[in-house]
């Protein structure tokens, strides 16, 4: 697809389901075309995950998705050899006699051959074109896995010992997140274009959660959304993101809700809120669950 702006792209966003803003739109696309990695943060469920599957809708490209965790190294993220595959081989060739000292090198060859190389997120990144490649939450990452990532995003290239050098054609089009549980090195964030995400106005998320869900009343829409952006001020342990306001929308949809009142509300809490100790805080606020949803009415 030719994008020649952030405003078509923001269009081609907006086809899969995704409302960017101005700040968005142009950071994506300076990252298309400046064919840079870019690295967005913000709270958990603003939708850094989504604009990554969103680019990768609207470039009609693949999204290959390495999730980061603690412990994480560069064969999980790379490539592996399929051992038991290659035992298998082995055992074959033994039977058939072939393990002899004469066939003992082309055995080898056989065994460390692409056929038995497990292409982990990265390599089938560099390997795919077009590919978008979402490394998700690389804050949860250690330090050492970071300086592994930032040498491969620095020219998309892989040596594997047995195979060769493995270069990307066209490389793929790359979005880092992190939720920002602890702060990334400046040289990984110094190779990419740079976003904060940050939760959405009142009316940018009306308008979010209308797109996802039409059949909803203006009013239960408004209603969720004003409690949702109310409860962030609400000093919690975990504030709900935009995920959340869909998911407690669906929620009353499913139990046929046309609004928000305090027994529905009740009874329906666990769709936003993640930790018991925050719905304590809501529940014993001032003016209670109750008065909470009655400023949100009102906000809305």
């Amino acid at each position: 697809m030719d994008i020649t702006g952030p405003g078509e792209l923001a269009v081609a966003l907006d086809a899969q389901g995704y409302l960017a803003d101005d700040g968005v739109a142009t950071a994506a696309y300076l990252a298309l075309a400046m064919r840079r990695p870019l690295f967005v943060e913000g709270d958990a469920g603003v939708g850094k995950t989504a604009l990554a599957q969103a680019m990768a809708g609207a470039l009609d490209a693949p999204l290959i998705r390495l999730q980061c965790y603690e412990g994480i190294d560069a064969a999980q993220a790379l490539y592996d050899w399929d051992f038991p595959r290659q035992l298998l081989h082995l055992r074959a060739a033994e039977a058939a006699g072939r393990a002899g000292d004469t066939g003992a090198e082309a055995l080898e060859h056989e065994l460390y051959s692409r056929r038995f190389l497990i292409a982990r997120p990265l390599l089938q990144a560099i390997e795919t074109d077009p590919a978008v490649l979402l490394v998700d939450e690389v804050d949860r990452a250690d330090d050492e896995f970071e300086a592994f990532l930032l040498e491969i995003l620095s020219d998309f290239t892989v040596t594997v010992p047995e195979l060769g050098t493995i270069r990307a054609s066209n490389p793929p089009v790359v979005v880092v997140t992190s939720n920002r549980t602890r702060e990334v090195h400046d040289a990984l964030k110094r190779r990419c274009l740079y976003h904060w995400i940050d939760h959405p106005t009142f009316d940018r998320e009306v308008a979010i959660v209308r797109r996802r869900f039409p059949a909803a009343t203006e009013r239960l829409v408004e209603q969720v959304t004003g409690a949702v952006q109310r409860l962030r001020g609400a000093d919690l342990l975990k504030p709900p993101g935009v995920a959340e306001t869909l998911d407690w929308t669906d929620a009353l949809l499913s139990l046929g809700a046309e609004r928000l009142d305090a027994d529905t509300a009740t009874r329906t809490l666990g769709a936003v809120l993640k930790y018991r100790e925050d719905h304590e805080r809501v529940s014993q606020g001032p003016g209670g669950l109750a008065g909470m949803l009655a400023g949100a009415a009102s906000a809305g």
